[in-house]
Parts: C-alpha cells; structure tokens; sequence
C-alpha cells in the first residue's frame, strides 16, 4: 500500500513538472549592460502603423491592377518583358489560358489609352512577375502572347542592349508578392 501511494504521489509530481505555463509577451525590453533596451514584438501583435501601411499597400495594389495582354520581348530568370496593349487576345479561345504561341495573330489597338480603372487594359512596357508555371511544360518564349492581371510592384530596370538600361512599370501576378514589393520599396 505504502508502494502504491508512493507511486502515485511521484506520478503527481512528474505530472506537475512536465506542464508549462507559456506567457505570451507581445512587446518586452532585453537590457543588456551599457546598451540601450531593444523592444521586441511578436507576430500576433504587429505594429498598427505597419499593418496600416500593409492594409494600404494592399488597397493601392488592388486599386490599380492592369490587364496585362501582350507580347514577350524579352525572358528573364526573374520574369517577362512584355508589350502590353494587345487587346484582341482577349477573345474565344485565347483567354482559356495565360500563354498563348507566338503564332496567334495578334496586334496592338491604335489609339488605346490606359485607363485609372482597376482590371483596365495595361499599355506599354512592362516587366511581369511571379507569372503561373504551365502545367504542359510549356515556357514562355520571346514573341509568346500572355494575357494575366498583374498588381503593381514598383519598378525594374532591366539591360535592353548592350550597355543601354530601361527602367519599366513592374507588376507582380500575385498580390501578396506586390505587397512585400512595393512594402520593402517603401522601406529603403
């Protein structure tokens, strides 16, 4: 019996022992000697002024999101140089699929403006990124046709020929990628 209770009672204490009351800090100050105190946060308690400028990133992308339909120029490990402007792509059956071959007939609309709306049609140059794999294994090639919604990113600049730098729109096909663009070019 004196065995059984002695079990027990050890049982209890491992128990105790092996629970942890973890305190969340949201925002606690590290002195060290001779030093200012460092504050740090935690991700569940972000600055309301970063998440402000986020939530209004985000927006401002949302806002003025283009169309991009239009000619590669140009193929770049980190993206496309693409014409944009080409409004005809956007018929049957061309706009079943974000890439289209080089050997679709297409052309670029006389006269076209670009337009404030979001989803308008982008015009002219400009470098788009983080665009969809395919899944048939096809690459996008110079001279290929694409058709996506891009979210602004900023600006690249990209070398043209030879020694010669462009410096074009840059728009990201996805919006979380055009917020963290356009929040660390804000940051610098």
């Amino acid at each position: 019996m004196l065995i059984q209770i002695t079990a027990l009672f050890l049982f209890a204490a491992i128990s105790a022992l092996a629970q942890t009351n973890d305190v969340a800090f949201t925002n606690y100050s590290i002195e060290i000697s001779n030093s200012p105190a460092v504050t740090f946060q935690s991700q569940t308690n972000p600055d309301p002024s970063i998440a402000r400028r986020v939530g209004q990133i985000r927006a401002d992308c949302i806002q003025n999101r283009r169309m991009i339909c239009g000619k590669i120029l140009k193929v770049l490990p980190d993206g496309l140089i693409v014409d944009s402007g080409y409004t005809n792509l956007m018929r049957d059956p061309l706009d079943r699929s974000w890439l289209a071959p080089g050997t679709v007939v297409a052309s670029q609309s006389p006269n076209l403006v670009e337009s404030k709306e979001p989803g308008s049609i982008c015009v002219g140059l400009v470098f788009l990124t983080d665009y969809p794999k395919s899944r048939r294994s096809l690459k996008p090639k110079p001279y290929d046709y694409v058709m996506l919604e891009g979210y602004p990113a900023g600006q690249y600049t990209y070398t043209s020929i030879g020694d010669v730098y462009r410096t074009v729109r840059r728009f990201s096909v996805r919006l979380p990628e055009a917020v963290r663009l356009n929040f660390h070019a804000d940051t610098k």
